[in-house]
């Protein structure tokens, strides 16, 4: 293939799951179970095949940026749908489209029983789709119609089940505190174009150090530090980073299959990706930029240790993604970029294996998620079990895996770093490793080894006296045992744990010090040497796998794992007392340190208080009292006026209208004199 990139196969990259999601979506009836899975996953074929191909020639140099479409111009404001593909473009295109073909697969398997299986396939292709011009777009516009895209689609996807009240709940406080993330976001948006009349990247770009010359007006803030904040809280609601992460773990309601695409793999990492996208004006602002590692490391730490009292299996890794973003923010805050995208790519991959093995999983529980209802089920599912170990090793960075590269990238990354907020940062990222390697391993125990507890229940499952939503046509009897899931579940599994164990060896080298993203991402590297250092230091990826069994992350990542088989496996007397004595530690985890509270009580009964001043002062006394009933009156008044002199009777009319002509006339007469 040459180094030219064709318009039209670039644009086939999103049409095709567009076109896919129109098919299965409207005429789904039509077309049936078997036609809205193969067409979809057509379209999402198609575009893998052609990112894919993408991304080769990006290897070879070709680079494309150019407007598709003009949609509107005003003044010197050009409105445009425009593609910029460059290797961060390549790259995301190829995980979206690729982790979003397995998850298309494994549906056909998880949802074979469910009624709404075409409306399922709909929206995900749509999803797939929003998220595509999303990391095409050449320009804020374009950006901000992907960012909105997702949040849509994520909000039908967690509440696919809407007769479930938790779900409609859960899709709803996405839906809201993505809001709050999207205000900030197109604040950001708006001061740029305020500042610099465009909305293109690399016209905005191109001003950078303009405006970190200006303030915010009649303010001392640098204007540089708010434009980045405020696209930062856009990030910080979509990438779920503390207190905007609320939403995340409730998404768990929806199916599992969107959990693995929306959840782990792309959406969540939408706001990753627009951070280092805007690198240029990010490196003008060290204010910004340790906000944006504070955030970072408190997600990272905090998140991690509510993993650890999860028993809902999904809920586990929902908790373990929150942690994992928060390290592509810590990587982000120090300026390394490169390794935030990479730990992005590996995450993507490794992440959704495992909410794709614990869905299979719950297809082998018949849809009981209770990890306490577990154990034993290496001998039942043996595919299941093997990808996620792999999924598992590379989570808690395992040497040679590919979330190993990507994580101890970002602990040296940060131990280089110069900001203020880099000690504490430090600390979260290290202190990370253990409970990382503690939760994954507690849950990968509990469910795959030690006593089968499935044969007599201690927790009554949430579906075991099923409504008839999710009794997916089993018979009630749960004294079953589980069975390996479908190959359209497993091949997903398989194929995903190829690069879970793989893809950071073999890419290490091009995305951190090789120039794959040498015009996508800018670095200062006077201010923020953290990525010279790492590559000082970096002498191939063979020896900095070797290297590590010496390193103190591994050791943290070894002491996680030996804890957890012994509290779990050996001796689960030690975890039952800890239980009893850190019981106030435990009531905070258990209500999310009291966010949710705090939001429903605090900020939500603010919310309602002004909206009733509001509705009562303003809608009912001023808009319907003054504006809309005044000016009924005003009108009726008119009215009654004008009727004395609409008589009906045509001569009446005849004499007006000789009058008002020969008035018009007489005054016409003056004007020319």
């Amino acid at each position: 293939m040459t180094t030219e990139l064709s318009l039209n196969s670039l644009l086939a990259v999103p049409l095709a799951p567009l076109a896919g999601s129109i098919a299965a979506g409207l005429f789904g009836k039509a077309i049936g179970r078997k036609g809205a899975h193969v067409l979809t996953i057509l379209g999402v074929l198609v575009s893998f095949i052609i990112s894919a191909m993408t991304l080769n020639a990006v290897l070879d140099g070709a680079r494309f940026n150019q407007t598709v479409y003009e949609w509107m111009t005003l003044g010197s404001l050009k409105m445009e749908i425009g593609f910029l593909i460059d290797g961060l473009t390549a790259m995301m295109m190829c995980v979206v489209t690729f982790v979003s073909l397995m998850v298309h697969i494994y549906t056909i398997g998880y949802m074979e029983e469910d009624d709404g299986y075409q409306r399922f396939f709909s929206y995900i292709s749509l999803f797939t789709f929003s998220m595509l011009m999303l990391v095409m777009s050449n320009n804020m516009l374009q950006l901000f119609f992907g960012w909105e895209a997702v949040g849509l689609v994520s909000y039908l996807l967690i509440g696919f089940w809407y007769k479930k009240p938790t779900a409609i709940f859960a899709n709803m406080k996405a839906f809201l505190v993505n809001r709050v993330g999207d205000f900030g976001f197109i604040l950001g948006i708006g001061l740029i174009l305020a500042y610099t009349g465009s909305l293109n990247y690399n016209e905005v770009f191109a001003k950078g150090h303009e405006l970190a010359q200006l303030t915010l007006p009649r303010t001392d803030w640098m204007l540089i530090t708010v434009i980045c904040i405020c696209l930062f809280i856009g990030a910080m609601g979509k990438s779920a980073q503390f207190p905007l992460h609320v939403w995340l773990p409730d998404s768990m309601e929806g199916p599992t299959p969107i959990s693995a695409l929306i959840h782990a793999a792309t959406m969540v990492t939408a706001g990753i990706f627009m951070v280092t996208r805007m690198s240029p004006l990010f490196e003008l602002s060290d204010t910004a930029l340790n906000f944006v590692l504070v955030i970072g490391s408190i997600t990272a730490l905090f998140m991690g240790f509510l993993g650890i009292i999860q028993n809902d299996i999904k809920r586990v890794v929902a908790y373990s993604t929150l942690s994992q973003l928060g390290y592509m923010t810590v990587a982000l805050g120090v300026s390394a970029y490169n390794v935030a995208v990479f730990h992005l790519m590996t995450h993507a991959f490794f992440k959704a294996l495992l909410f794709l093995g614990a869905g299979s999983v719950i297809i082998g529980m018949h849809h009981d998620q209770d990890i306490r209802n577990m154990g034993g089920l290496w001998k039942y599912m043996k595919i299941t079990w093997i990808t996620s170990l792999l999924g598992s090793l590379a989570l808690i960075g395992t040497p040679f895996f590919s979330g190993f590269y990507s994580k101890d990238s970002i602990i040296e990354a940060v131990a280089a770093s110069h900001l203020p907020g880099a000690g504490f940062a430090q600390f979260a990222v290290l202190a990370g490793v253990f409970v990382t390697a503690f939760y994954s391993f507690r849950m990968y125990f509990l469910v795959f080894h030690g006593k089968e507890h499935f044969h007599h229940k201690p927790f009554p499952g949430e579906h075991d006296h099923h409504d008839d939503d999710h009794d997916h046509g089993h018979d009630g009897h749960h004294a079953h045992t589980p069975h390996e899931s479908p190959w359209v579940v497993t091949l997903p599994l398989a194929l995903l744990a190829i690069p879970s164990v793989v893809i950071g060896y073999l890419t290490i080298k091009p995305m951190l010090y090789g120039d794959f993203f040498k015009d996508a991402i800018f670095v200062n590297h006077e201010l923020h040497p953290a990525m010279e250092e790492l590559g000082k230091e970096f002498h191939g990826a063979a020896e900095m796998g070797l290297h590590a069994f010496t390193s103190l992350p591994f050791f943290l990542a070894l002491a996680g794992v030996v804890t957890a088989f012994v509290f779990y496996m050996v001796a689960p007397q030690i975890p039952a007392m800890f239980a009893k004595v850190l019981r106030p530690l435990i009531v905070i985890g258990e209500n999310k340190y009291f966010m949710d509270w705090f939001n429903e009580n605090v900020l939500a009964a603010g919310a309602r208080l002004l909206g009733r001043g509001l509705w009562k002062g303003g809608d009912v006394a001023i808009i319907d009292g003054l504006l809309v009933n005044g000016s009924a009156k005003l009108v009726g008044l008119f009215g009654s006026l004008v009727r004395l002199f609409q008589t009906g009777y045509l001569y009446h009319y005849a004499l007006v209208m000789i009058l008002g002509v020969f008035a018009l006339m007489t005054w016409f007469v003056f004007m020319h004199h």
